[in-house]
């Protein structure tokens, strides 16, 4: 008797961001496989697949966007349904990976709860994690198994460069962020635009979250386009109080860019009102219309992460999608 197996692909998809899901599985003209997802009364979550997934090669898209801890654990159910429904591979395709600021301790008698989450993935029966601009990129140690790492900086950065004029300073708005900016720096030089470096001196008071206090800006900013970059806007403090920081210190234009708009609380409020021209985001989370203004651009992802789910369906390298630069 001889067999030869067959490789299936399997895109599955949560309430997370559904409508990025709908443009992957269209990049890669596949569609998405039937789930059905419900709530209890009590607020606990059912999920079923409408369909074999016996020997697939499942791929389970959530995005842990608003309500955060509802998506997180959907997505441990998929995970956990497909492994028990004899899935051959599971991948949990997470474009924003929660928890991710928790990565070490600060403080004393503190949670690191980016391993827990990746513990999650790893005991629910994920065999692989394709994610989008870690917080960190020392988050891929907590796994046990691949991480592929993908990033919005070439999206972000080619949109930005069509938009600039003058000569341009790449900002990082605090430390510990310089090899994010140098990131953007060399994408803009591909494209011929020659551009500084600097860093905001950034405090937040010990104890606190979501709190931080711009003091000082270091490098050159006056009569420049200052490019301010993050991987992700939250609250918007930082990035507002960076913002108005540069104003001060004599920047032409402030132009900011962030691989995810958490955009939570007061963010919109702050940036529509901060000397901002552009915010540039990518649609890795779900931005509703409410939160929407005439000064932010969002741009799609989804053929980044189609193509990575392609490489790694069909077993190519997913770092040459990106020439290396994704770690």
């Amino acid at each position: 008797m001889e067999f030869v197996p067959k490789k299936r692909l399997l895109l599955v998809a949560g309430r997370g961001n559904l409508e990025l899901s709908r443009e992957i599985a269209a990049c890669l003209g596949e569609p998405l496989g039937e789930m059905m997802l419900s709530t209890f009364s009590n607020g606990e979550l059912y999920c079923r697949y409408g369909e074999s997934v016996r020997g697939a090669d499942a791929f389970v898209i959530q995005s842990h966007c608003d309500p955060i801890n509802d998506r997180i654990m959907e997505q441990l159910i998929m995970i956990d349904a497909a492994k028990r429904a004899s899935a051959k591979r599971i991948t949990a395709v997470c474009p924003f990976y929660g928890y991710a600021r928790q990565d070490r301790k600060a403080e004393g008698r503190e949670p690191i709860t980016a391993r827990l989450l990746a513990d999650l993935l790893s005991i629910a029966g994920a065999d692989r994690v394709v994610t989008v601009d870690l917080h960190t990129g020392q988050i891929q140690g907590f796994f046990d198994f691949p991480v592929d790492h993908l990033t919005a900086v070439p999206l972000l950065a080619s949109h930005i460069a069509g938009t600039i004029d003058g000569e341009v300073t790449v900002v990082s708005p605090d430390a510990g962020g310089g090899k994010l900016a140098r990131r953007y720096a060399n994408h803009f030089t591909e494209v011929g635009i020659e551009s500084e470096l600097a860093f905001i001196d950034k405090r937040r008071p010990k104890g606190t979250q979501n709190v931080a206090e711009a003091i000082e800006v270091v490098g050159e900013v006056e009569g420049r386009v200052c490019v301010l970059v993050d991987d992700m806007i939250d609250t918007a403090g930082t990035i507002a109080g960076a913002a108005q920081l540069l104003h001060r210190r004599g920047a032409a234009d402030v132009v900011v860019a962030a691989t995810h708009g958490v955009l939570s609380g007061p963010a919109v409020d702050r940036l529509r009102n901060a000397p901002i021209r552009e915010v540039v985001v990518s649609n890795t989370l779900e931005i509703p219309a409410a939160k929407q203004w005439d000064g932010l651009r969002v741009v799609s992802i989804a053929p980044i992460i189609a193509e990575a789910l392609s490489a790694v369906f069909t077993e190519a390298s997913v770092s040459e999608i990106f020439h290396g630069d994704n770690v």
